[in-house]
């Protein structure tokens, strides 16, 4: 009987014991979380990193780190290293089928993130979807259009579609088109042209203007004209060219053709 108080004494010392081993190692382990969190963070601060990528690493850093505490304090008390691992393998596993189509996202907002394709405020095209980027976090990235909806894209969509970002440029080129009769005089048309061009002071004089004949259709003659300009003056430019040519042309008896067609009827 003296044995047996013996044994459960014995087993309360050795429990009390792993208790207190594994409450030092739990302030030992949150102290050192801390501190390397800490570090990391003042790291990844002075990187080239965007915000949103950086604390996202800090938050799987720290799970990491507390799942790996917790489990050296259950090995104290008798669970299996090896047999831990696996469970959560095996769970990490099921969640990650459960939410493949999040992690698809999670990976793209990452990509979108250390790739830079486009930056808050760029104006940009995704499949058609056009806008003005507002936000950029993990999961989806929020566009703003012109007038005032605001478009939820999940990454993954954005990270495998084709981007067109049309801010990214300090400088862009604005192409218009515009047609005129086979009876106008074509060299007057791309005088006219020019002068309108020199007359704006947003548009670049180098690269010059591209003033051409681009084709001769069923009904006009139609004449490119391609400019260069800073990117946040391109709409500023391309409503003054459509606007001024048109007064232009009327003012010098330049007819800009419609469609229209011959009917000739022959009589029996």
């Amino acid at each position: 009987m003296m044995f047996d108080n013996l044994s459960v004494s014995d087993a309360t010392v050795e429990k009390l014991i792993n208790v207190g081993i594994s409450l030092i190692i739990l302030i030992v382990g949150y102290i050192v979380i801390k501190i390397v969190l800490h570090v990391a963070k003042k790291t990844l601060e002075r990187s080239s990193l965007d915000p949103v990528l950086y604390r996202f690493i800090l938050r799987i850093t720290k799970i990491i780190m507390w799942i790996i505490l917790l489990l050296m304090i259950m090995e104290r008390f008798g669970f299996k290293m090896n047999s831990l691992i696996t469970v959560l393998a095996a769970a990490g596993a099921a969640i990650a089928l459960a939410l493949r189509d999040s992690l698809a996202n999670v990976a793209g907002g990452i990509m979108i993130l250390i790739n830079k394709p486009f930056a808050q405020d760029d104006y940009i095209d995704i499949n058609g979807t056009t806008g003005q980027v507002r936000d950029i976090d993990l999961f989806v990235t929020h566009l703003k259009t012109y007038d005032n909806k605001v478009i939820t894209i999940p990454n993954g969509m954005v990270n495998t579609s084709v981007l067109i970002n049309y801010t990214k440029e300090n400088k862009r080129r604005v192409d218009c088109c515009f047609n005129i009769g086979y009876d106008d005089d074509i060299k007057q048309a791309k005088d006219i042209l020019a002068a309108i061009a020199e007359s704006h002071p947003a548009i670049y004089r180098d690269p010059q203007p591209i003033i051409g004949v681009a084709g001769q259709k069923d009904n006009c003659i139609s004449i490119d004209m391609k400019v260069w300009c800073e990117t946040d003056n391109y709409w500023d430019v391309k409503y003054f060219l459509e606007e001024n040519v048109k007064l232009a042309f009327d003012e010098a008896g330049i007819t800009i053709p419609f469609p229209q067609m011959d009917v000739h009827i022959k009589k029996k």
